[in-house]
């Protein structure tokens, strides 16, 4: 079948979202030109809306932050262009399935999504990386598909699949523009893509096969689109991509050009934070300063996904991974050293060909050394078409082992004890799994959970932390700061040597970080007194008189957040909000206002009728 890019007419494919190409421009296989004819008849239901842009579309997507920006930038355009988008498959008149290659169970969930949707006779787009790197599956026999590099077309293959005809548009030739339409799944986070592609070749992965060599897109759009998403109202940027570390070594400039050219687009008041997406070790190593200075950087969060795969330099080098432990240490170490407060992820591939017990063990020793807050343990799967699945594989038992050993060492980490007292800024960007709490992240991206109405989504607030969990912390919020409370959130980035030594500990809390008065240790640097942390917080609370009042109208806000939450758990209806609302007494200033306002009302009504009655009985 001939591939859509080989029909459609010169110039053709920069067609704006919104303007259909004809349909002679859209390849279909000549083959099965009678089975689509046969589909197209059952597919396509009298009462199922013949006119393009009116019908209902599902997306559903697998993977990595950079299929969800696709799939988003995807709905964008079908929503520009007229089509309802549901979350409800069984109503929707056509599915769009974005997909992963990464391992096997997420391509194993693609192919039961598929063959549900087959069994329904719903027309089917399938996008992302499996086709792209895959495209003779069985399971993708019948369906239209669409590369990762043509998601800007996705109006044109939607539209000619409703139709009954089977589109196949792969073959790649420059980047989608980073402005077309978006409807993000959380309108606070904006998932940035900064290239597509690698530098590397790892002997287990597939995603190369699908999102090719490196392509990095200019400081100017990237900078552009930062811009343009402040405006929107966006609390948070995800730098994205299979490499960040790799960016713009194709194009002349490097990943510190780029942070520095985004910081001085970030909102001084420090309301929008930036994060850094993963990056691979070797390319940061040579850049690690300038990293850390902007790691440092008021609206950056201390946080940076470091993935080291294996503690075992053997293993390493059979992944092709480029760099050796040692390395891998280097840059944790400086990070660690050069970063008030930083956080490092990284990921564990358990039961790679060739893995011995002592290669194991060194991985082990590694992950203890550390005792990383955040660690993604999976098993090795062989991925069809990559060196590593012709490689002599170890027993399975052996591999599922290994990966619940440490599981359970890294489980028995309590990396947030000891923040129980501590005053932090956050940023509060979505509602947690049980509806009730909210979710809030520090400086270095630990999770906070706090309770707080629905109007506080997207907006920054001093919390005080009052107790630590295995996975995330729980806070009080003190005070939500509005975008007018400065921020010492400068257009530079600070560099290693100008960051004060009592912030460079990783067991304080810079004040830099934490509220929007000036830094207490740069007041020291300055040869002022230093300030202890329990006055910081003496002082938050006595410049804050309003807090209990603050307190009361959020408790009053959220019972009936928790009673449903309560009820849909089966639970039976909360009557006493002193415990779960910390309401002392069991009423709250509010409360007890109201209260004497309905007796003084009841007052003046009673004196209202004396007062009436007296003066007729003086009139007879």
């Amino acid at each position: 079948m001939e591939d859509i890019e080989d029909l459609v007419a010169d110039g053709a494919g920069g067609v704006a979202p919104g303007f259909r190409l004809p349909l002679a421009a859209v390849g279909i296989n000549s083959s099965r030109k009678k089975n689509a004819a046969r589909r197209t008849s059952s597919l396509h239901e009298p009462d199922i809306p013949k006119i393009p842009g009116t019908q209902t579309i599902y997306i559903k997507t697998f993977g990595c932050s950079h299929n969800q920006s696709d799939s988003e930038y995807m709905a964008g355009q079908l929503s520009a262009f007229g089509y309802a988008l549901s979350e409800n498959p069984e109503v929707a008149d056509l599915w769009l399935i974005n997909t992963c290659t990464v391992k096997s169970p997420s391509q194993s969930a693609m192919d039961t999504l598929i063959a549900r949707c087959k069994k329904a006779k719903k027309p089917l787009v399938v996008a992302g990386c499996v086709p792209q790197g895959s495209r003779d599956l069985k399971e993708l026999e019948g369906v239209s598909i669409i590369g990762v590099q043509q998601i800007d077309r996705v109006v044109e293959v939607v539209e000619e699949t409703l139709k009954g005809h089977e589109v196949r548009l792969l073959t790649r030739k420059t980047l989608p523009a980073l402005d077309l339409p978006k409807v993000r799944k959380n309108k606070f986070v904006e998932i940035l893509p900064i290239n597509v592609g690698c530098l590397g070749a790892c002997t287990y992965c597939k995603t190369k096969h699908a999102r090719g060599h490196l392509g990095s897109y200019t400081v100017e759009s990237l900078v552009g689109r930062v811009r343009s998403v402040v405006s929107d109202g966006v609390r948070e940027i995800w730098l994205s991509s299979e490499d960040t570390g790799a960016y713009g070594r194709d194009i002349g400039v490097n990943l510190p050009t780029l942070l520095n050219a985004i910081v001085t687009e970030l909102p001084a008041d420090g309301s929008t934070m930036l994060r850094i997406g993963m990056t691979n070790p070797p390319f940061i190593l040579e850049h690690l300063k300038e990293i850390a200075a902007v790691l440092s950087h008021p609206c950056v969060y201390s946080f940076l996904h470091v993935p080291v795969q294996s503690g075992s330099d053997n293993v390493l080098l059979a992944m092709n991974r480029e760099y050796t432990a040692s390395d891998f240490r280097t840059v944790v170490d400086t990070l660690i050293e050069l970063v008030p407060g930083m956080q490092i992820a990284t990921d564990i591939i358990c039961g790679f060909p060739g893995e011995t017990d002592e290669d194991f063990a060194q991985t082990v020793a590694l992950i203890k050394d550390y005792k990383f807050s955040q660690v993604h343990i999976s098993q090795f799967y062989p991925r069809p078409g990559t060196p590593a699945a012709r490689m002599k594989k170890i027993s399975s038992n052996i591999v599922k082992q290994r990966s619940r050993e440490l599981t359970t060492v890294f489980e028995s980490f309590t990396p947030y004890i000891g923040m129980e007292g501590r005053i932090e800024r956050i940023w509060i960007t979505e509602f947690a799994s049980d509806q009730v709490h909210l979710v809030g992240h520090t400086k270095g991206y630990i999770q906070v959970l706090v309770i707080g109405p629905e109007s506080m989504l997207g907006s920054s607030a001093i919390v005080k932390i009052t107790s630590a969990g295995r996975w995330s912390v729980f806070g009080e919020v003190i005070e939500t700061l509005s975008e007018r409370d400065p921020v010492k959130c400068s257009s530079k980035s600070k560099s290693p040597e100008d960051i004060c030594s009592p912030c460079s500990e990783q067991t304080e809390s810079c004040a830099c970080s934490v509220e929007p008065a000036p830094c207490a240790c740069q007041a020291e640097c300055c040869g002022a007194k230093p300030t202890s942390k329990e006055e910081q917080v003496n002082t938050l609370l006595n410049i804050l008189p309003e807090k209990a009042e603050a307190n009361s109208f959020n408790e009053q806000s959220l019972r009936k957040r928790k009673q449903v939450s309560h009820l849909q758990n089966g639970a039976e209806p909360i009557l006493n909000f002193e415990s779960t609302c910390g309401v002392v007494g069991g009423t709250s200033p509010v409360d007890r206002a109201l209260v004497g306002g309905i007796v003084l009302s009841l007052f003046t009504i009673i004196m209202l009728f004396f007062y009436i009655g007296f003066r007729k009985s003086e009139s007879n």
